[in-house]
């Protein structure tokens, strides 16, 4: 069984916005294979289906950006999943706007979701596919650049890598 996760913000404050790639993502997933994200449970939302022959949970953590490895490894923990059966969907304002990369292992860098995640499962051994959202204009401003609304002309591009990353 594969956990696969998206990372976000829970509030409807938070949609449409460059943090919420990946529950976008799962949103995407959700639908293209019939899955319905909507028990609650694991300080999480989640459902289970099947995807390529594959049974799966998907899973958006409910607990704000920084605290999402509480709601994952709750969800490993009572499924025993392996750490190899993880996968993880979220933005990355190191990469351009619109380009995914998937690694099997990597640090945390600067994204306050993924620090929790690997605080929690001690291990920096997981895949991972991140979603490019680029880098604000100003340095200083990488907080209101992620929880800000996208612009209409980039919307499009976002929706193209959330799509290309189901």
């Amino acid at each position: 069984m594969y956990l696969i996760i998206g990372l976000g913000n829970p509030e409807e404050e938070y949609s449409n916005t460059r943090h919420n790639m990946g529950f976008d993502t799962i949103n995407i997933l959700a639908q293209k294979y019939q899955i319905e994200v909507t028990k609650k449970k694991f300080k999480g939302l989640y459902g289970t289906g099947i995807i390529e022959g594959e049974k799966v949970i998907l899973l958006k953590p409910q607990t704000y950006m920084n605290l999402s490895g509480d709601s994952i490894i709750e969800v490993m923990d009572y499924y025993n999943i392996e750490i190899e059966d993880l996968i993880i969907i979220y933005d990355d304002m190191d990469i351009e706007k619109g380009i995914i990369k998937i690694r099997k292992k990597g640090g945390s860098g600067s994204h306050n979701g993924m620090k929790s995640v690997v605080e929690n499962l001690q291990t920096e051994e997981f895949t991972r596919i991140r979603i490019g959202i680029g880098k604000p204009e100003h340095e200083n401003d990488a907080i209101n650049y992620v929880i800000g609304k996208i612009p209409k002309e980039e919307q499009e591009i976002l929706n193209k890598a959330t799509r290309k990353s189901s």
